[in-house]
C-alpha cells in the first residue's frame, strides 16, 4: 500500500515520528509521500525524507491557505526545491475558498505559477481543492497542454465531477472521509474505475473510522483500502495492489 499524502513532518508527530513510520511499514505501507506546505516546512520535510530514503518522498509546493500578499517571496524560497532530484510532485497546491476569500487573486496566481513549474519539470501536481472546484477546473483546462497530470487530494466532488477530473487526466485521492457514515465519497468510489483511485491519509488530519477524533497516521491506509474493497466488491489485496500501482505510475516512486 502507498500513502500518497501524509504530513509526517508535522509537529503532531514530534514525540513518536519513528514509531508512526514503523507502524505503517508493519501494516504493509511501503511508501509515504509528503506534500510541502510553505517555506518553513521544507527543512523538516527534507530531513525526514533523508532519514527514510525510498520510503518517504518529498514534494515542492505552497499550500493555498499559506498564500498571503507576499506569496511571491514564499515561492522564491520554495523554488530551490525544484533542483532536488528526489522531488516527486508539485504540491500541495490549489485554491481554498472555505475559510477566507481575501487572497483569492493571489491564490489563483500562485496556482498558475506552480502549474508552470509542473509543466516545465514534467512532474505531477497534488491539488488542494476546497470550495473551489469550478475555479480550479477553469485553471486546469486553461493550462492543460497534454502534459499536466496529477491528483485531486481528498477529492471533494460528486460522480459527474469525478468523470470531469479523470477525463482531464487527473486521478482521485481517496482518504478517511470514504469511511464516514453517509459519505458521498462512497458513491464516487463505486462509480469510478479503480485505475483512477489513489489512497491517502492526509495525516495527521481526517482519520478514518474507527479513529475519528484521534490523530491520523499512515498505518490507517489499511482502513481506507478495506472500505474501497467493500464498495467495489474487490479483494483488499486487489485494491492495495492496483492503487499502489496507480501511485507508482503517477509519481514514479
Amino acid at each position: 500500500m502507498i500513502d500518497t499524502h501524509a504530513h509526517l513532518y508535522d509537529e503532531a508527530f514530534h514525540a513518536d515520528r519513528d514509531a508512526v513510520i514503523a507502524r505503517a511499514l508493519e501494516q504493509g505501507v511501503s511508501r509515504m509521500l509528503l506534500p510541502n506546505i510553505d517555506a518553513d516546512t521544507v527543512a523538516p520535510m527534507l530531513e525526514l525524507c533523508s532519514r527514510y530514503p525510498n520510503i518517504c518522498f518529498p514534494m515542492a509546493g505552497l499550500h493555498p491557505t499559506s498564500v498571503t500578499p507576499d506569496f511571491e517571496q514564499q515561492l522564491k524560497a520554495i523554488a530551490p526545491l525544484l533542483n532536488n532530484k528526489n522531488i516527486v510532485a508539485i504540491g500541495e497546491i490549489g485554491i481554498d475558498l472555505y475559510w477566507d476569500k481575501q487572497y483569492r487573486q493571489q491564490q489563483t496566481e500562485a496556482f498558475r505559477i506552480q502549474l508552470g513549474w509542473a509543466k516545465k519539470l514534467r512532474l505531477p501536481v497534488v491539488i488542494h481543492c476546497r470550495k473551489s472546484y469550478n475555479e480550479i477546473m477553469a485553471e486546469l483546462k486553461r493550462e492543460q497542454d497534454g502534459t499536466l497530470r496529477g491528483v485531486f487530494h481528498c477529492f471533494p466532488g460528486n460522480e459527474h465531477q469525478a468523470d470531469e477530473v479523470t477525463a482531464l487526466g487527473f486521478e482521485l485521492g481517496i482518504g478517511g472521509v470514504v469511511t464516514y457514515k453517509n459519505a458521498e465519497m462512497a458513491r464516487v468510489v463505486q462509480h469510478t474505475d479503480i485505475r483512477h483511485i489513489l489512497t491517502e491519509t492526509d495525516a495527521p488530519y481526517l482519520p478514518p473510522v474507527p479513529y475519528r477524533g484521534k490523530r491520523n497516521e499512515s498505518a490507517y491506509i489499511y482502513n481506507i483500502v478495506k472500505m474501497i474493497a467493500e464498495l467495489k466488491s474487490m479483494s483488499e489485496e486487489e485494491v492495495a495492489t492496483q492503487t499502489a500501482n496507480n501511485a507508482k505510475k503517477l509519481f514514479s516512486v
